[in-house]
């Protein structure tokens, strides 16, 4: 059973009704929490620590829990968040369930908005002028702007404990911190769109309410 105590989650202002938040797994939860500092830190706290974990890429899971806590009738509203991984979208049936939206990431996985070497260096305290990251990542990754080639790019892989970066930095990547350390002007459309998304799901008045 997931794992939810609707005593922490976070609330809608206005009618009080809960709002849940389903992510893959931990790290996802953690990189969302990162960005979330930057573009909604009143948010990170209540949302990000009472986010439902689906272990995978479950939509299936969110839309039964989602059913099983009394859905919109409850006055309840959510928002899964799911990597591309293969291409797939949620299933027509999730994605019609009040009260439940679903995000998809463009590119495969979230870890891979994360390639961005100037937060990379900042996460990790290395001078601005230190080239590792783009030169580890020049093999890797397609010109600026192509994200149909970015949507294939293995971010996983390369931020991973044998990745390139590791190997030519000779550190643990700290996702999170990555995160972080992203400037807004350095955040991806895609990010960007998530945040509105959760704006929008938690009211006009959602950011400024939900401080612990």
């Amino acid at each position: 059973m997931l794992q939810f105590d609707p005593d922490r989650a976070a609330r809608r202002p206005g009618d009080g009704a809960p709002f849940i938040l389903y992510v893959e797994g931990p790290r996802d939860r953690d990189v969302l929490r990162g960005w979330s500092y930057r573009l909604a830190p009143s948010v990170a706290r209540r949302v990000f620590h009472a986010s439902v974990i689906l272990g995978g890429r479950r939509p299936a899971r969110a839309l039964e829990h989602f059913r099983r806590i009394g859905g919109s009738a409850s006055g309840a509203r959510a928002l899964c968040v799911l990597d591309r991984d293969d291409g797939s979208a949620p299933a027509q049936a999730c994605a019609a369930e009040p009260g439940l939206e679903f995000f998809t990431w463009s590119r495969r996985h979230v870890e891979s908005y994360l390639l961005v070497p100037s937060a990379i260096r900042r996460a990790l305290r290395l001078r601005d002028d230190d080239a590792r990251v783009e030169r580890a990542l020049r093999s890797h990754l397609p010109p600026d702007g192509d994200e149909s080639a970015y949507r294939d790019v293995d971010a996983k892989r390369l931020l991973g404990r044998n990745g390139a970066l590791r190997r030519a930095l000779g550190r643990p990547l700290p996702l999170s911190d990555i995160a972080r350390a992203t400037r807004e002007t350095e955040l991806h459309p895609d990010v960007l769109a998530l945040f509105a998304r959760l704006h929008e799901a938690l009211g006009s008045a959602g950011a400024a309410s939900l401080s612990p």
